[in-house]
């Protein structure tokens, strides 16, 4: 079994980016804070569904103090001047006992992150992960003006199912 609280792994993007993959701590929640910030409106709503200023503390908590069993979170973080910096983050989240082979997956990625494979990456991560745990679909709900995050399933190479309601896409990735 992995010892997913420590969970870290080194990885080179296409651009030669070197970035570390490894697990949300509760210490990230103010770069987390700060992505947040920086996100822009279009990308806010892609991942809230709605427009929204700030995180909450609770949110925050939400994203950071994690189980590991039915929530995995993991950062994808580079060495700069200053130190590490968090630049992206993926997580899934079990739908609960009765339904433990199903997750609910997220990603956020810092707009000067964006488009350098750094939510397909995390993705093949979470997927090792969620294997190990048992869990054999990946579910979300995707807006469906969000191309980017489309490219991401079908780059995974994962079976992939669609339902769509009004402007939502429903993916369910078997894993």
């Amino acid at each position: 079994m992995i010892d997913l609280r420590n969970y870290a792994a080194k990885e080179i993007l296409a651009d030669g980016t070197e970035v570390t993959i490894r697990a949300i701590r509760p210490e990230d929640q103010e770069s987390i804070r700060e992505i947040f910030q920086n996100l822009d409106e279009q990308s806010t709503y892609r991942r809230f569904f709605s427009p929204k200023k700030e995180l909450t503390d609770a949110e925050l908590a939400h994203f950071t103090d994690l189980d590991f069993h039915q929530v995995v979170g993991l950062a994808a973080t580079v060495q700069t001047g200053a130190g590490e910096a968090l630049v992206a983050g993926g997580r899934f989240a079990a739908e609960g006992p009765a339904s433990p082979e199903s997750a609910e997956l997220a990603f956020t990625t810092e707009k000067r992150y964006r488009g350098r494979g750094l939510a397909t990456l995390l993705l093949s991560h979470l997927v090792k992960i969620a294997k190990e745990l048992g869990v054999s679909r990946f579910e979300a709900d995707v807006l469906a003006e969000n191309q980017p995050m489309f490219a991401v399933f079908r780059l995974s190479g994962l079976p992939m199912q669609q339902s769509r309601e009004g402007n939502i896409i429903h993916v369910t990735l078997s894993l």
